[in-house]
């Protein structure tokens, strides 16, 4: 896990082996947008507390990086093990999770600890977990619960210390309510929760996350100086309401390096979709000042009262 300041903050990313070109994880994360930094304090109150987590945000938000944070800022000794539920298989989710002992399926002559066994002492990460079957729920929440899991084939249970970070993109109290999901798990992850906001909604972490992509995509372009932003990329880049959050702003700074040819990175060069009217544009930086500190929330009341006495003016 990296972590270090940009612009004051830190800026969260994968390990180097995990940084793969082809992922289509967020790789980002930073803590510059009020919003954010209200969600990095929950987080370090959070992460030493021995209590599940459940991470809502929309897909590439970032929610991996969190956990990852999380199992960082926790001290526990053991492995971060990242599962994506959505890529087990559903015959064999038992063995993935819980393992599986000798002889238990033909040609298996060795045991398996499973996803679950792999993460004791350690933190397991359940990527969109409302996509486990529901029995494997039942049975993740017995394990939880009891700190022991019966591997498959097996007679005994062994015991595990596992703590639990899961993440989803979707509402899981509606999933409760149409019954794809199981209540009393879902009131176990309710202890410790985390909001991930969506990256229009952190319009102060745009331009940060901007600039690190630049920074990152730059060298392996063979740029030898990053382009910097126009203020028009600027602008736009922060009007944009980011349907793919960080994942889209990726790739927009990569295509945008791929087409310029100057210094800088023009809004053309960033090739987005129909941006916001100018009414919403505002009502969003109107919503922005207004999360955070005193002196911009005065400034934009002092700008306020000053258009307001100019419309007295032009309408006297």
């Amino acid at each position: 896990m990296s972590l270090h300041d940009t612009y004051g903050q830190p800026l969260l990313t994968f390990p180097e082996l995990d940084k793969s070109p082809l992922s289509i994880r967020a790789k980002a994360l930073v803590f510059v947008d009020p919003r954010s930094r209200q969600l990095r304090a929950d987080l370090e109150q959070l992460a030493p507390l021995a209590l599940p987590v459940l991470i809502r945000g929309e897909t590439g938000t970032g929610k991996e990086l969190l956990a990852r944070q999380i199992h960082r800022a926790s001290d526990r000794g053991g492995l971060f093990v990242s599962v994506n539920c959505g890529a087990i298989s559903p015959t064999y989710a038992d063995a993935e999770l819980f393992g599986y002992s000798a002889g238990s399926h033909s040609g298996t002559a060795s045991s398996r600890a499973g996803w679950f066994g792999s993460a004791n002492g350690g933190t397991l990460y359940l990527d969109e977990i409302a996509d486990l079957p529901l029995p494997i729920q039942t049975k993740l929440l017995a394990a939880l619960e009891n700190r022991e899991v019966t591997r498959v084939g097996a007679q005994q249970p062994n015991p595990v210390d596992v703590r639990l970070v899961a993440a989803s993109s979707i509402d899981l109290a509606q999933a409760v309510a149409a019954g794809k999901f199981h209540e009393r798990l879902y009131h176990y992850l309710r202890e410790g929760q985390l909001e991930l906001p969506a990256l229009r909604e952190r319009v102060g972490d745009i331009l940060p996350l901007a600039e690190y992509f630049i920074g990152i995509y730059s060298p392996r372009l063979n740029l030898s100086v990053p382009p910097l932003l126009s203020d028009g990329a600027q602008h736009a880049l922060e009007r944009h309401s980011w349907p793919g959050n960080t994942r889209e702003l990726e790739n927009i700074i990569h295509f945008a390096l791929l087409v310029s040819s100057g210094e800088e990175i023009l809004e053309q060069h960033l090739n987005l979709p129909e941006t916001l009217s100018p009414l919403a544009a505002l009502e969003r930086q109107v919503e922005w000042v207004l999360r955070g500190s005193e002196e911009e929330r005065g400034g934009l009341k002092r700008l306020l009262e000053r258009a307001v006495a100019r419309l007295a003016g032009d309408n006297g």
